[in-house]
């Protein structure tokens, strides 16, 4: 049987990054705990996992502090041509938009999220030169607690819209959904990054997801 390849693509919560304590803090969860980690087990031998998640990564924002390469929709063409061919692209971005820096109002997170829909769709780099399926996944709320707290000053309240407003755009791009908001929470700690719990719960979430398209 053909191995398929899929590419989680997201921020520090696809890469791993532990709830922080401090704003100097580093931790990263290891290769098997890390959601992409828990789906490949998951999936077995059937399909090959890339993980492609930076901390600090938007939709399309460059940020005037973490630097322009955080902008995932400007870096996204060059990663679809290096890990061709791919079967499905897992975006998880959005909660990095909340910050509030980025001062977005969340009614232009449909927008934001289908310009990355958008850029694996039209891209060539799946199989034999056709473009790769989607699923997207509306990550949870942030809490606005501990040292991320005031980073994300008002993100909280308009976090919360964005499973509704993810669900409406994959809807409308004709793409497959997860809202990971009804799996998982986000930690207290800090209340953006997931905990050991959340993402083995997200990394079998998504696996159950990818074999209902598989099937």
């Amino acid at each position: 049987m053909k191995t398929r390849t899929v590419m989680c693509y997201g921020d520090s919560n696809t890469h791993g990054t532990m709830p922080m304590a401090s704003l100097q803090d580093m931790g990263r969860f290891g290769p098997e705990t890390r959601w992409p980690g828990v789906l490949a087990a998951a999936l077995g031998d059937r399909w090959r996992v890339v993980e492609e998640g930076l901390p600090g990564r938007t939709t399309v924002f460059p940020d005037p502090i973490g630097g322009a390469h955080r902008d995932g929709l400007a870096v996204l063409p060059a990663l679809l041509e290096s890990h061709r061919p791919l079967d499905l692209v897992a975006i998880m971005l959005g909660t990095n938009d909340m910050k509030q820096r980025f001062q977005m109002p969340v009614v232009e997170a449909a927008d934001a999220v289908l310009a990355l829909v958008a850029a694996v769709r039209t891209s060539t780099a799946g199989v034999d030169g056709g473009a790769p399926a989607v699923l997207l996944i509306a990550p949870p709320p942030v809490l606005e607690a501990g040292c991320l707290g005031e980073i994300f000053t008002g993100g909280a309240e308009k976090s919360k819209r964005l499973g509704a407003i993810y669900a409406e755009a994959a809807k409308r791009a004709g793409v497959a959904f997860l809202d990971a908001g009804e799996v998982i929470g986000s930690s207290p700690v800090d209340g953006v990054h997931f905990d050991a719990e959340a993402h083995a719960r997200l990394g079998q979430a998504v696996a159950e997801a990818i074999a209902g398209l598989a099937d």
